[in-house]
């Protein structure tokens, strides 16, 4: 059951027909008869509209199972009044109507049709209801999907990927083409989105992928923590540059994950368990359980999540006799918090740790074998990551929403790499730490016909310290490292307006100040630097929106960003350098068309072209010593499509791709041979298909059965000669079957289905750059029992 009011939940099409909309909108306790006046101020709508306003005015909890609440208009309604007055007003020639529940408020349901004798002509048969608008939340306005003048995927839930269990971030792009990313191993991948790609390292520079968990950034210059992605309500991603609506390093889009809150009217739980053989490899476990609990019923509620996990190893090192020597433990939670005192206001605070041990390095070299390398030492890398959020929401009868959301998060690092020279033992060892401190306040609001408008403030301190040391274990040496801490203040804003009943406009922007202080943070002596570096910047947004049927629209945008600048290690021995902002802007257009009804067809289709200034990279030199720069300029452009179709209610196919075309022009694509002109970890096609079998209707046993193709293009590392080693080019098939009874299913799935080798990423060590032989193999055919319930 849907909560009617400040909570939507994406429902899968096969489950439209049972859609239930329903607002916990924190209230006072009321009786149905014992209700006090309140000032009623209810505009034309449809009635799934109107119980939110009149939820969130009267403080009272309003909640139902009927579908069609959103198919039944409503007239407007003013005055002062007891909400028992106001329902019956609003439910007058509905069909529907108010039953009291003690001490909570009132519940919608339908009113039975009367039987009629045979001599009476038979009803006509209603006409199925419409299903609930899927609302883009990543917008911070509530945009209905048919309306939002953009490219972006939605997921609802908690991903299904194809081994069957919850990954991280960067395991979604074995389903979503539009999303890339490297292969260094959990904690310490690098994603971007459709093709917006700086390096393959990780570096100080700020992501071109802000990831999102709820209303709070997660991290802005580190790689994606790796978090597991249990318990999810959906997850969001927005293509292209966001400037106006998230900043700064959201160059390449937002990853927005959304957990489900914690529910104060019951009890819930839920497990999920699974043990997994690789083929050649080692075993893997992992277990993962999540409670509910009402700690004041209606009022306060907490819910919790934990998980641990251990991937297999399936890489050999020859040259210490050592096997399976990629495995990595993973364990981590989350817990969180709600109260609703009433009156529209809604406090959660919540927080999430993760940590990430892996033994070592998940790469091979071509002369060992598919699965094999030869090296000295072993190159583990630690991650260490904490998160915590406070976000204060108050929703009023008018429709207007604040939000205060303020964040922290924490990030350590620690990886090593094996740096011997012949026979003689040697590492480097870099260490990173990371802190984020950000706040927004921002006012939202939504009006009849499409409207609506955005007005807020943001501000953020991000903290990088990068410390490296050489040399042989045990005894390293410190060597120049670089200190970054990032502040900046925005304002922004965007409304939508209706210039014609089918044409919607959205103009915005961000102003935003930041100014960037740095420093070696290790010097044999001094090196002249800059501090203070400023930068003061625009964003703009335009897009429009016509919508050609209720199910059909076109749409266009316009859309920039930026990064700001700062110090980094340069080339040579103990030396740092500055490097400059970088900015992006983009253009789209694109169709879109949604399902209306419990079968049909999603569909959407779009173009792009983007424009890419002053590249910021992260690169390696051929001796392997890392340094940061300003890379060039970049042209790329963008065909993407997405299909979803439910044959019949439990059978869905799914398909996407993607194809990009990019070039490069700078200092070191200009020495470069034409061809080796791109950016990393871009492939030019990608695509995904599926096919899913769950049927509905109420059975003792319910049979799972799925199967998944993906498919991956050939990349390179990197841009230039040195980096020009491919990658990709590679087809994965998988499988799984399953049954479900009641609310147990246990299911079997494999993974590399034909046991595929293939090199998925050409790096694991910088030391070993210049021999371009590194490869990152697909894990071998891997299978998984798993076993869940909810309850």
């Amino acid at each position: 059951m849907t909560a009617i009011g400040g909570s939507w939940r994406h429902v899968r099409g096969r489950r439209a027909s049972a859609i239930a909309l329903a607002l916990i909108a924190a209230a006072l306790p009321l009786t149905a008869n014992a209700s006090p006046r309140i000032v009623v101020a209810i505009s034309p709508s449809t009635l799934d509209v109107a119980l939110v306003t009149l939820a969130r005015a009267g403080g009272v909890d309003i909640v139902s199972v009927e579908p069609g609440l959103r198919a039944v208009r409503t007239p407007a309604l003013n005055g002062r009044m007891t909400v028992r007055v106001a329902l019956d007003r609003l439910l007058a020639d509905t069909g529907f109507r108010a039953v009291g529940i003690p001490r909570r408020g009132y519940r919608i349901v339908a009113i039975p049709v009367r039987v009629v004798s045979p001599a009476h002509r038979a009803a006509p048969p209603p006409a199925p209801p419409a299903p609930a608008d899927v609302v883009v939340t990543a917008s911070k306005q509530r945009v209905p999907l048919i309306r939002y003048p953009g490219t972006l995927t939605l997921i609802a839930g908690t991903p299904r990927l194809p081994l069957g269990v919850s990954g991280d971030t960067t395991d979604l792009t074995r389903i979503l083409p539009v999303l890339q990313s490297t292969q260094l191993g959990p904690g310490r991948n690098k994603v971007f989105i459709r093709g917006v790609a700086d390096s393959s390292f990780n570096g100080t520079t700020l992501s071109t992928v802000s990831v999102y968990l709820d209303d709070v950034q997660l991290s802005a210059s580190a790689p994606d923590p790796g978090l597991r992605l249990y318990d999810m309500r959906g997850i969001e991603v927005m293509e292209g540059p966001q400037g106006t609506l998230y900043g700064a390093g959201s160059i390449g889009g937002v990853v927005r994950l959304t957990t489900n809150p914690p529910e104060a009217d019951r009890v819930a739980a839920a497990v999920d368990v699974g043990v997994s053989a690789v083929q050649g490899g080692s075993p893997g476990e992992d277990l993962a359980a999540m409670i509910n609990m009402p700690l004041i019923p209606g009022r306060l509620a907490l819910r919790g999540v934990g998980y641990v996990a251990s991937a297999g190893g399936y890489i050999d090192d020859h040259g210490r006799g050592a096997r399976d020597v990629n495995r990595s433990d993973i364990a981590g939670g989350r817990l969180a918090l709600r109260l609703t005192p009433g009156g529209g206001w809604r406090v959660d605070a919540s927080g999430a740790m993760h940590d990430v041990r892996s033994r070592d390095g998940q790469y091979a070299l071509a002369d060992e074998g598919p699965l094999a390398r030869r090296t000295t030492l072993a190159q583990p890398f630690a991650g260490d990551f904490g998160f915590g959020r406070l976000v204060v929401t108050k929703d009023w009868a008018d429709g207007i929403s604040f939000v205060s959301a303020t964040g922290i998060a924490v990030y350590d690092m620690a990886e090593t790499f094996d740096a011997s020279m012949s026979t003689v033992p040697a590492t480097l060892r870099l260490e990173t730490d990371k802190l984020l401190v950000s706040h927004e306040m921002r006012l939202s609001g939504s009006g009849a016909g499409g409207r609506s408008w955005l007005a807020g403030v943001t501000l953020i301190s991000d903290r990088t310290v990068l410390a490296r040391s050489a040399g042989s274990p045990g005894n390293e040496t410190d060597i120049v490292g670089v200190r970054n801490v990032t502040r900046a203040a925005s304002a922004f804003g965007e409304g939508t307006v209706t210039l014609l009943r089918d044409l919607s406009v959205t103009l915005g922007g961000r102003y935003t100040v930041a100014r960037v202080d740095s420093e070696p943070s290790q010097l044999a002596r001094a090196v002249p630097y800059v501090k203070g570096q400023v930068t003061r910047r625009l964003d703009p947004t335009i897009a429009l929106s016509y919508r050609l049927a209720p199910d059909l629209a076109l749409f266009a945008r316009h859309q920039t960003g930026f990064r700001t600048g700062g110090l980094a290690v340069a080339r040579g021995v103990g030396r740092v350098a500055n490097y400059d902002a970088d900015s992006i802007d983009l253009n789209e257009a694109g169709v879109r068309r949604l399902r209306r009804g419990p079968t049909g067809i999603n569909l959407s289709v779009s173009v792009s072209r983007a424009r890419w200034r002053g590249i910021q990279a992260d690169l390696y030199s051929r001796r392997g010593q890392p340094f940061t720069t300003n890379l060039g300029n970049a042209t790329i452009l963008g065909i993407e499509g997405t299909v979803d179709w439910v044959v019949r209610p439990g059978l869905t196919l799914s398909g996407s791709t993607l194809y990009t075309a990019n070039e490069v022009t700078g200092p070191i694509a200009d020495q470069s041979q034409r061809s080796n002109r791109r950016l990393a970890d871009t492939p030019s096609l990608g695509g995904y298909l599926s096919i899913d079998y769950a049927p509905s209707g109420d059975r003792p046993f319910t049979p799972l059965l799925a199967a998944t193709m993906t498919y991956v293009g050939r990349s390179v590392l990197g841009t230039g000669d040195l980096l020009d080693v491919s990658q990709g080019a590679y087809a994965t098939v998988g499988a799984s079957a399953g049954v479900r009874r009641r609310s147990v299913a246990l299911t079997i799935n494999v993974d590399n289905l034909f046991d595929r080798t293939a090199n998925r990423f050409a790096f694991g060590n910088p030391f070993g750059l210049a021999a371009r032989d590194q490869t990152t193999p697909l894990q071998p055919r891997t299978f998984r029992l798993g076993l869940s319930s909810v309850w």
